[in-house]
């Protein structure tokens, strides 16, 4: 009679589970299909534990009656899995950008007026190929003058040292001789120097990609000129959070995604920064870009996967299956009780989730049969009927 009163019970249940169901689909409010839904989940945990209460009284039953064993029919059909062992990684999102080592926004070194824009925007140049010159007639009439002193410094230097190695006239007349002649090439030589800045030159093989300089406009020292970009060595560039000290390496893989394009790559850690910015609590970690099918575009968006935890030969389950109760989290496994396979709850501790996969660092050996289907229809004793187990 208990038996039969307990199993009509489990079908209220189920029929009100069925009832509530059919409010959520009827488009109820939120806070009404939240109220069913903690609702649904109190019935459920009753719906297990009723249904616990039964195979034990099963048992009782079967003790003192044998005959009652043979017509029980209440083992629910479950299917199972092995504990598999393999090696597991976990994944974190960042955020880049693309950036490159030839990238360079070109300045005067001295003042002058812009003579002359040899270039325009999106023009492909040649390293040391003219890009702009500066009006540098000062310096030039600067260098006539002190290449005609010179010449003259010269010859009289050339004399007096011809004097001075037959004995005549005095060492001073010597050194003054030739520290005028001195002075005036090193002169020479500075004013070569100023002129050559008066001329911008590629320093590098690319691309003209923006010229701020106007011509006729006075350039001073440390003002933009000429842009000049190269796309033959781009890389990735993030800035992480300082949580992740120690987590990346030179060499370790990374999935790089560009939203643009919508295209994945698979790339490497270049480097790791050692310093962390004061100001956003970051190090900066750099990733090489890998030759592409498509174009990419300096601090162009992108989305990075990097691994920032490995394990080997670690226990690894289905995130689904597992399950908390008022002790922690726990898996159904499938245990043998006196000839026959009942449901047994077995509590695990978990680490790190990644791609519905967790992996289980206490509480599993590895040689348990996990009720993979089936999972949430059981409870602690209930019987079970395997179904093919899972490869």
């Amino acid at each position: 009679m208990k038996t039969y009163t307990s199993s009509m019970k489990s079908l209220q249940l189920l029929a009100l589970v069925a009832v509530l169901f059919a409010g959520v689909s009827c488009g109820e409010a939120p806070s009404d299909i939240e109220e069913k839904k903690s609702e649904l989940s109190e019935y459920n945990n009753e719906l297990r534990e009723l249904k616990a209460k039964i195979t034990t009284l099963e048992k009782e039953i079967a003790q003192m009656d044998p005959e009652f064993g043979k017509e029980n029919t209440n083992a629910i059909l479950v299917a199972t899995m092995p504990v598999p062992t393999k090696d597991f990684f976990h994944m974190t999102e960042v955020r880049g950008w693309v950036a490159s080592h030839k990238n360079v926004m070109m300045s005067a070194e001295t003042m002058g007026k812009v003579q002359a824009i040899h270039v325009t925007e999106g023009q492909k140049v040649n390293k040391g190929q003219v890009l702009l010159t500066l009006d540098a007639d000062i310096v030039r009439n600067n260098i006539s003058e002190v290449q005609t002193s010179l010449e003259l410094a010269k010859t009289l230097f050339e004399r007096q040292s011809k004097l001075w190695e037959q004995k005549i006239g005095t060492e001073v007349q010597y050194l003054e001789a030739k520290n005028r002649k001195e002075s005036l090439e090193d002169r020479l030589a500075t004013l070569n120097s100023q002129l050559a800045q008066s001329v911008i030159r590629a320093p590098f093989s690319g691309r003209v990609d923006e010229i701020p300089a106007t011509l006729g406009s006075i350039a001073s020292p440390g003002m933009p000129l000429v842009r000049v970009l190269s796309e033959d060595d781009m890389y990735i560039k993030t800035d992480i959070s300082e949580v992740f000290i120690g987590k990346f390496t030179a060499g370790d893989p990374v999935e790089v995604y560009f939203p643009v394009q919508d295209k994945t790559v698979t790339a490497r850690v270049l480097s790791v920064g050692q310093v962390i910015n004061s100001e956003n609590r970051t190090f900066t970690v750099e990733v090489s870009l890998p030759k592409l099918d498509f174009t990419v575009r300096p601090n162009q968006v992108t989305v990075l996967q990097l691994i920032d935890y490995k394990s080997s030969k670690a226990l690894v389950i289905p995130t689904k299956i597992i399950l908390r109760d008022d002790k922690g989290t726990f898996v159904y496994t499938v245990a043998d009780q006196d000839g026959s396979l009942v449901a047994t709850k077995t509590h695990i501790e978990t680490g790190l989730t990644f791609k519905s996969e967790t992996e289980v660092i206490k509480g599993l050996q590895g040689t348990e049969k996990l009720i993979e289907k089936g999972y949430r229809d059981v409870a602690e004793g209930v019987s079970v009927t395997l179904a093919a187990a899972s490869k």
